[in-house]
């Protein structure tokens, strides 16, 4: 087997080649986590497999780049999941002449809708704040002065939604086909399965999406395929193993009582999508088993009041486990003290509440929203508490405080770190390296190639090394704007 490590950063390409060899581009998640984004062409079509945004702090001038592609060229989109690294982009891509559909599966065109809405605010919030900044320091800023999108921009994404069922095949006219199957991630998320016939040759693509978990709360296990020709698979975790679950519900139950001792709040930073629901889930049953007080519980985040509706409209997308206690409790987010803060007075109104709480906010990582309020709040508070339960990339606030230096910059302004930083990795929505392997080595025909995504560059050198001795596949480890013929 071998392993190719692309360091070259590939040129701009300004419009698609037409009449081209069927090939891929990478124009995302190569080397770094975030920014999902994989053109595909074949002599008559152009497919883009997500439309992500980068939330690296050294990668996200790339946002702001004009796209590698004439979006009008695009044919269509193929969504597998509604975070916003994997669908966060599309509204600049319509902005920018994209007229074709957007395929996904139900819950993931509801999720996204609301996704790109608040990432439009958020946007619209943090260049205005940054404007305010800047003018107060007597200096102009940079692209982050003006948002990426609007809301109105975001608006116009919604008529692109073409939802489609997993496992219902997508027939384009020049013969290629699309199936989604389960990921087993978040709510909706999907693998995609792409054919394509040229003449006498066939090629099958898999996109793994994001890999889920087996036996997780809520979602079936991840669908594993028979066979394919290439295989872009996410390798997040590429080089770590997750706790157990019962392991990751005691260190749990543990911060919430030490800090309820101290008096402080317990923090924690959530994905409004997904992750915020797995915790309501979990608190509930922490507290039906008297596990930990029932203290007063706040998510703080319009989208995942929102998020969570949504997950109780999609109940037939639950695990067998989950849709038998839904029909014996009716509710499966739901416990006393909780409260959902939708409104800006709501959220302030946290700060006064004496004793200990729980805030769950979003965004995931750190990087906007009203998560960074709370962490301003509670950062130097030796008695509170930070718990981090997601994946923290590489330039994100989230991840300064995860390497727990004396302070940190929050607002444009320094706070000293004095809370408890405490981290729960088997809380993630991502399989782990022994749930890779077992994902990758379930194909019966073993890939001619493997391109390592969604995977910062020594996790993805380290996955590609724990290949070797599982699959005599060639392994890729692919750069910025690098093309592959298939």
């Amino acid at each position: 087997m071998s392993i190719l490590l692309k360091e070259r950063v590939g040129s701009s390409i300004s419009n698609l080649d037409q009449g081209c060899a069927m090939k891929i581009t990478f124009l995302g998640a190569t080397q770094n986590v975030t920014g999902s984004r994989f053109m595909v062409q074949t002599g008559s079509s152009a497919l883009l497999i997500d439309c992500g945004i980068f939330q690296e702090r050294g990668s996200l001038n790339r946002n702001w780049e004009k796209f590698p592609f004439n979006p009008q060229e695009i044919d269509a989109v193929i969504l597998t999941h509604a975070h916003g690294d994997h669908c966060g982009y599309l509204p600049k891509l319509v902005r920018e002449g994209f007229k074709g559909k957007i395929y996904c599966t139900p819950p993931t065109a509801d999720i996204a809708k609301i996704s790109l809405l608040d990432s439009a605010h958020l946007q619209e919030a943090d260049a205005e704040m940054k404007r305010k900044r800047h003018k107060k320091e007597g200096r102009k800023g940079a692209y982050e002065d003006v948002p990426l999108y609007t809301v109105q921009d975001a608006l116009k994404v919604f008529s692109h939604f073409s939802p489609v069922g997993f496992q219902k095949m997508i027939v384009f006219p020049d013969g290629i086909q699309v199936a989604l199957f389960e990921a087993g991630h978040i709510l909706g998320a999907a693998m995609v399965e792409l054919r394509i016939k040229e003449g006498d040759r066939e090629q099958t693509l898999i996109f793994s999406g994001d890999i889920g978990r087996w036996q997780r709360p809520l979602l079936c296990d991840p669908h594993i395929f028979q066979s394919a020709d290439y295989v872009i698979m996410e390798a997040t975790y590429g080089d770590k193993r997750h706790e157990e679950e019962q392991d990751c519900l005691k260190k749990l139950e543990e911060v919430i009582r030490k800090t309820h001792r101290q008096g402080g709040n317990v923090v924690i930073p959530v994905f409004a999508i997904g992750r915020a629901q797995e915790l309501l889930y979990d608190l509930n049953q922490l507290i039906n088993q008297d596990r930990i007080p029932n203290l007063l519980t706040f998510v703080d985040s319009p989208m995942a009041m929102e998020i969570t509706k949504i997950f109780e409209k999609y109940p037939g997308y639950f695990d067998e486990e989950s849709q038998g206690l839904l029909r014996q409790y009716d509710k499966l987010f739901d416990f006393p003290l909780l409260q959902f803060t939708p409104t800006v007075n709501e959220s302030k109104a946290i700060n006064y509440i004496k004793g200990t709480s729980v805030i769950m906010a979003s965004s995931g990582m750190c990087t906007g929203g009203r998560i960074k309020h709370h962490l301003v709040n509670n950062i130097s508070r030796p008695e509170s508490t930070i718990l981090f339960v997601g994946f923290q990339a590489e330039g994100t606030l989230g991840r300064a405080i995860l390497e727990k230096p004396d302070q940190v910059r929050i607002f444009g302004e320094p706070h000293i770190i004095r809370a408890d930083i405490e981290r729960i990795e088997g809380f993630s929505a991502h399989a782990d390296q022994t749930e890779l392997l077992r994902w990758i080595t379930g194909f019966e025909q073993k890939p001619k190639k493997i391109f390592i995504v969604h995977s910062e560059k020594e996790t993805a050198r380290h996955f590609a090394e724990v290949l070797k001795h599982h699959i005599a596949s060639e392994v890729i480890i692919p750069s910025y704007k690098d093309e592959h013929d298939l």
